[in-house]
């Protein structure tokens, strides 16, 4: 009769479980977990029915322990049973596995503490709705003025365990899923649980007495006092240093130069010095104040929360920042390593181009004034070849922000950089084709002057009026360039300064070669030899032009030269009695004095009287 109570109930259980299965499913298909602890506790449920027909089974073969045939159909039962039985265990750890990874669980807060997680749904209550009543009952509880923490309790009860309080008052249940997702028995989780809410109820209580009030209250007026006190002592300390160093300008205070330029002057030293001892005071003041914000929330239970955010928004950063810098140390010794391969490679470099340009080195073809140039040119290839291989060492090197500020730098410098890029590339074809040198007189278009500077750029030249004129590269490699010096530095040649006369055809030519050489002789930087040579370059109508040509080793000084020269044909061509009327001079001859200066004629001359002839026709 028993048993077929047992099966009654078991049958019935079984369709009602599976009724809610199927409404659950169906009701809500998307909620994986629901419908694996709806799952989990039909299992359980199973479970438990197959240990009580167990139960009966067992008696019943003892009953029949006479009845050789009834005995094996009871044991064939109850061996179906275990088999059965184990493979639903089996199942249930699966599902009990599956609902542990998939279960989020929900929060009970107690006065800012999280005390536990409910992760199981009970009959209507969702584990948030279950978590929102236990704490809810935790505050009722606290409020209590007859609170006793003897008065809470945990029971065993028909479908798990139970907390209570003054054995009316419900605060919580544990079901079997509840215990089986912490692998633990229910009766033992629900003291572990009964536990939590006691030292909780009882720990607050105690922080929100009127001596723990009073305590915190000194300690709050102790740490305002040490703290003005120690503020009192930053200001004091970082007014002394300041004084010190001005009291001290001249001892502490050089001011800052790098290669003879002066960066800072004693004045501006002194400024930044004393802003920056300020900017300190202040940081400092404003660290301590902040590290005392958390000193005193953690006094009281309300703010108690806020300790760990603001230590955490302190220690963060600085926490980041220390594990940035160790984890950057492996890379900084490859940057490192990779710094100092180049940085003595350029310096080896360097030694062969100064042996090239001094001439103790000597390569067929190459031009001892294109070392440095060329120099410059590698350099700066492996300047680039050494940034491109520190690149990925470098820290955020991989970080979308640090590409895209690369990518943009690029396009930028792309854009805008055509015409530098230009200049550049010509600057250096100009060192390569070595069409002047500093120092050299040259015209380039229609700038003349010497040149005082080239870089990869412009080409900057000082005309004969202390005009300082910039001329791209670029201009310079499509213009025509003409090199007054080049020729000066050759042993037996020089530069040909030449001029041009004109004089009328009464004046024998050979008189006027002879006065032309004599003045290009008396002139300074003319050289003697190669001598100075006269050519007629043209017979006119009413003159003939004659070309004074002579050789220097100054090209930079052909304003003086020329000037010099044009002077002393003046002087020899009236020496020589030449008048230079030139290109046409109408005069009558009779009655006028000579152009010749005075002072090159004699003293008893006279100008000619005037001749009229008169003829008389019949």
């Amino acid at each position: 009769m028993t048993r077929t109570i047992y099966l009654y109930l078991l049958v019935i259980c079984l369709i009602s479980l599976t009724a809610i299965s199927q409404n659950t499913t169906t009701l809500d298909t998307s909620n994986i977990h629901l419908r694996n602890q709806v799952d989990a506790m039909i299992l359980y449920q199973q479970q438990f029915f197959d240990s009580l027909v167990k139960a009966q089974l067992q008696i019943d073969i003892q009953k029949a322990s006479g009845n050789r045939d009834k005995t094996m159909e009871l044991e064939a039962k109850l061996k179906t049973i275990e088999v059965q039985d184990s493979l639903r265990k089996a199942e249930l750890n699966q599902k009990i596995e599956l609902l542990r990874t998939t279960s989020k669980g929900s929060a009970v807060i107690s006065f800012n503490d999280t005390l536990f997680f409910i992760f199981t749904k009970i009959a209507s209550y969702s584990p948030e709705e279950r978590a929102e009543n236990i704490t809810r009952r935790i505050k009722k509880i606290y409020n209590d003025p007859f609170f006793n923490p003897d008065s809470l309790k945990a029971i065993k009860t028909e479908y798990g365990s139970e907390i209570i309080y003054n054995n009316d008052m419900t605060v919580m249940a544990v079901n079997n899923i509840d215990a089986l997702l912490l692998a633990e028995d229910d009766f033992q989780l629900a003291n572990k649980y009964l536990k939590l809410i006691r030292e909780n109820i009882v720990e607050e209580r105690n922080a929100n007495s009127l001596t723990s009030w009073v305590v915190r209250i000194g300690w709050v007026v102790l740490i305002l006092v040490g703290l003005s006190l120690l503020i009192f002592l930053i200001n004091k300390a970082f007014s002394w240093l300041s004084n010190r160093i001005i009291a001290d300008r001249e001892k502490f205070l050089d001011g800052l130069t790098i290669n003879k330029i002066q960066i800072f002057t004693p004045e501006h030293f002194e400024k930044f010095i004393l802003r920056l001892n300020n900017l300190l005071r202040i940081a400092l003041i404003i660290l301590i104040v902040y590290l005392a914000l958390p000193l005193m929330f953690s006094l009281f239970p309300e703010t108690k929360m806020w300790t760990t955010t603001l230590i955490e928004w302190v220690l963060s950063p600085a926490r980041s920042a220390f594990n940035g810098i160790i984890g950057f140390l492996p890379n900084l010794f490859y940057i490192i390593v990779i710094v100092y391969i180049f940085k003595y490679a350029i310096k080896g470099m360097e030694y062969f181009v100064d042996q090239i340009d001094k001439g103790v080195i000597e390569i067929k073809e190459f031009h001892a004034d294109w070392a440095h140039p060329t120099f410059r040119i590698l350099k700066f290839l492996l300047y680039a070849f050494m940034i491109v291989l520190i690149f990925p060492y470098l820290p955020g090197s991989g970080s979308p922000a640090f590409q895209g500020i690369s990518v943009f730098i690029g396009i930028l410098f792309s854009l805008g950089s055509s015409s530098a890029i230009a200049n550049m590339v010509a600057g250096m074809v100009i060192t390569y084709m070595r069409p002047f040198k500093i120092g050299d007189r040259v015209k380039i278009g229609d700038v003349t002057g010497d040149v005082i500077e080239k870089t990869m750029l412009v080409t900057r030249i000082k005309t004969i009026k202390n005009e300082d004129v910039t001329v791209p590269n670029s201009t310079v490699l499509l213009s025509s360039t003409t090199n007054y010096s080049t020729n000066t530095r050759l042993k037996d040649s020089g530069l040909i300064v030449h001029t041009t006369v004109t004089i009328g055809y009464d004046v024998p030519w050979k008189n006027m070669h002879k006065a032309l050489i004599d003045a290009a002789l008396r002139t300074e930087f003319i050289l003697k030899k190669p001598q100075p040579f006269v050519l007629q370059t043209s017979l006119d109508d009413f003159y003939v032009s004659y070309q004074i040509n002579g050789y220097t080793k100054e090209a930079n000084k052909q304003a003086h030269l020329y000037s010099q020269l044009h002077q002393n044909i003046q002087d020899c061509c009236n020496e020589a009695g030449i008048e230079i009327m030139s290109p046409h001079y109408r005069n009558q001859r009779d009655g006028n004095e000579t152009t010749i200066p005075s002072n090159y004629l004699n003293d008893n001359y006279k100008p000619p009287t005037f001749n009229v002839n008169i003829s008389e026709k019949g």
